[in-house]
């Protein structure tokens, strides 16, 4: 309903994923709302044309990755995918590799596996197939979908159970993405500090002095955030310049040296990772504890809602 209505004012929400699907409250039955138009465009009813490379890349529709004209199916191509993920907790589309990733969502290349598609209906799949069309043209509208007799006539073509299945696979979904999220998120860090400290060592080495507009400024803003971006795109909305839809030049300019440096950081991280979740597995807690900052916090949802900090509460969890 909500993608109807920003649909019925000529905004094209560019960036549909559940985290930027809000529940107004806890209360069972709350409204669903639909967040973050940071990349919402307007358009000119049914116009399609290129507005730049923007979204997040699980969920982009094929036109996009095509770099087509492209418009409001491209939202409608995004339910699909949540739909898709609401139904068994997991996407239709998932590769470690990008490039894989994005021939699979242009080659359509998505099915209904056995055994947790067994329990879906029929009309349910038909929907999402309407959804994931990948001839734009072609693809269900948000006023039809809301036509569909899934959803208007749920009471009575809808199954009514509880997905328990789905549910756990969502938890390791998400469990996931913040895991990646938080490893990109480490290495980009890490890579700044380590730009930032070159590029002092070549200063007090008399080196050449990066140009900035600002003389306080110690990193060019105009190059240095540029490779950054390279490192957390495959779990990061990403936007391109919608005049041509390419990454500048000065995204691919890194010296041997530093790539060196990314991969050895990395295998790093890989490996401090794995120890992690070795030690979880084994329900080692001393190891757990010599990995992890003694003052970290949480939001945990046994914690309903609250912020938990330091480790009682992870020791809990070891213990049963």
């Amino acid at each position: 309903e909500s993608v109807n209505h920003i649909h019925q004012h000529d905004i094209v929400h560019r960036d549909l994923k559940p985290e930027n699907l809000l529940l107004a409250s806890k209360c069972k039955g709350a409204a669903v709302k639909l967040a973050d138009f940071g990349l919402a465009i307007e358009v000119q009813g049914e116009q399609q044309a290129w507005f730049g490379f923007a979204g997040t890349p699980g969920y982009l529709s094929p036109e996009v990755l095509r770099k087509d004209p492209y418009g409001k199916p491209v939202d409608i191509w995004a339910c699909g995918v949540i739909l898709y993920i609401l139904l068994v907790g997991y996407p239709p589309f998932w590769d470690e590799d990008q490039h894989k990733l994005y021939q699979q969502i242009k080659a359509g290349a998505y099915d209904f596996p056995s055994p947790e598609w067994d329990t879906v209906t029929p009309e349910a799949k038909n929907l999402i197939n309407q959804m994931l069309t990948i001839n734009p043209a072609k693809r269900i509208t948000a006023d039809q979908a809301l036509k569909h007799p899934w959803v208007c006539q749920r009471s009575t073509v809808a199954s009514m159970m509880h997905r328990q299945e789905a549910v756990e696979c969502l938890r390791k979904f998400n469990a996931r993405r913040k895991l990646k999220g938080a490893i990109l998120t480490t290495m980009l860090v890490s890579r700044n500090f380590s730009a930032a400290k070159s590029l002092l060592n070549k200063k007090s080495d008399g080196g050449v002095k990066p140009q900035s507009n600002n003389k306080n400024s110690l990193v060019s803003p105009a190059q240095e955030p540029a490779p950054l971006q390279t490192a957390m795109e495959p779990q990061t909305t990403v936007v391109h310049n919608a005049t041509d839809g390419i990454k500048g030049s000065t995204e691919s300019c890194n010296t041997t040296t530093e790539d060196e440096d990314l991969k050895v950081r990395k295998q790093e991280i890989i490996k401090i990772t794995e120890q992690l979740i070795e030690a979880i597995n084994n329900g080692d807690f001393e190891a757990y504890t010599k990995i992890c900052d003694p003052g970290l916090t949480s939001f945990e949802p046994e914690a309903l809602g609250n912020l938990v900090e330091g480790m009682d509460f992870h020791k809990f969890y070891f213990e049963n």
